[in-house]
C-alpha cells in the first residue's frame, strides 16, 4: 500500500483533539430556555425576589428571594423542612436576574472542573445539570429548620450557588445573594415598584406624623441593626449563621 502523505490541516487536528485536555474535550451543552413569563409564573434559571410582609414595611431592602429551574418554576426555602416549588411565598415576583448557565462548573468528572476548586467543590456536591444541583440543595434544606436571622431563603439560594459554583465562585451567602437581586435585578413591572416601596412610604409617613423625627431615627436603627447582624455573623462570626 503507497504511503499518503497527510494533509497539514489533518496533522493539527488530530494533535489538538490528543493534547486537549478532558475539560476542553468534553463541552456542556445546555437546553434551550423558554422566554421569561412574569404572567405564568416562568422565570428559567432567573433568581427572584419579592417584599416581605411587615419586615420589607420597615426595610425595603429586605425581601423573599428563590432560584427558579430551567422550566421556569421557582423554589424558594419558605419553612422549616419545607421547599416550595412553582408557587413562590409572600406573592408574585417583583424582581428577577437571568442568571448563566456558562458561568457555572459541571464537571463530567473529578477532573473536569472547570472551575478552580476541584476538590472542594467535588466535597461541597457537585452537578452535571442546573436543575441536578437545585434538587441537591432542596434535599439538603428538607431537613433543616428556618430562622430568619441564621437559616432562611438566601441561605437556599446560596446552597444552590455554591453547588453550581457559579461565576467560579463557592462564597455565595446572605450577603452577596442579595446584594447580587438588589443591585442587578430587574423589576418585572411599574406595579411591582409600587408594591415593593409603598408600604414603606406609608409606613414612613404615619410614623413621622405620629411619633416625630423619634420614629426616623428608630426605623433607621432597625435597618442598621438587622444589616450589622447579617454582616457580623457572615463574615466575622460564622458560627452565628451556619445553615
Amino acid at each position: 500500500m503507497p504511503f499518503r502523505r497527510l494533509p497539514q490541516m489533518e496533522l493539527t487536528v488530530a494533535y489538538d483533539a490528543e493534547h486537549a485536555s478532558p475539560t476542553q474535550r468534553i463541552q456542556h451543552e445546555f437546553w434551550p430556555l423558554d422566554e421569561i413569563d412574569p404572567k405564568n409564573a416562568k422565570f428559567p434559571c432567573c433568581l427572584v425576589w419579592t417584599p416581605l410582609p411587615v419586615v420589607s414595611w420597615l426595610a425595603p431592602f429586605i425581601g423573599h428571594v428563590g432560584i427558579c429551574r430551567e422550566d421556569g418554576a421557582i423554589l424558594d426555602f419558605a419553612g422549616s423542612n419545607f421547599v416550595n416549588v412553582d408557587d413562590f411565598s409572600y406573592g408574585a415576583v417583583a424582581r428577577y436576574l437571568q442568571l448563566d448557565r456558562e458561568q457555572c462548573c459541571f464537571p463530567p468528572t473529578v477532573a473536569g472542573h472547570t472551575c478552580k476548586f476541584g476538590y472542594r467543590h467535588t466535597e461541597y456536591g457537585t452537578s452535571h445539570t442546573w436543575d441536578d444541583a437545585l434538587r441537591s440543595s432542596m434535599r439538603y434544606f428538607e431537613n433543616k429548620s428556618y430562622n430568619l436571622f441564621t437559616c432562611n431563603c438566601h441561605s437556599f439560594v446560596a446552597n444552590c450557588f455554591n453547588r453550581l459554583c457559579y461565576g467560579g465562585s463557592m462564597s455565595w451567602n446572605m450577603i452577596n445573594v442579595a446584594a447580587l437581586i438588589l443591585f442587578k435585578g430587574h423589576w418585572v413591572d411599574s406595579m411591582s415598584i409600587l408594591r415593593s416601596f409603598l408600604p414603606f412610604v406609608v409606613v414612613l409617613c404615619l410614623g413621622i406624623v405620629m411619633v416625630g423625627w423619634p420614629f426616623l431615627i428608630g426605623l433607621f436603627s432597625f435597618s442598621l441593626l438587622l444589616l450589622g447582624w447579617f454582616l457580623i455573623g457572615t463574615y466575622c462570626a460564622k458560627n452565628l449563621i451556619e445553615c
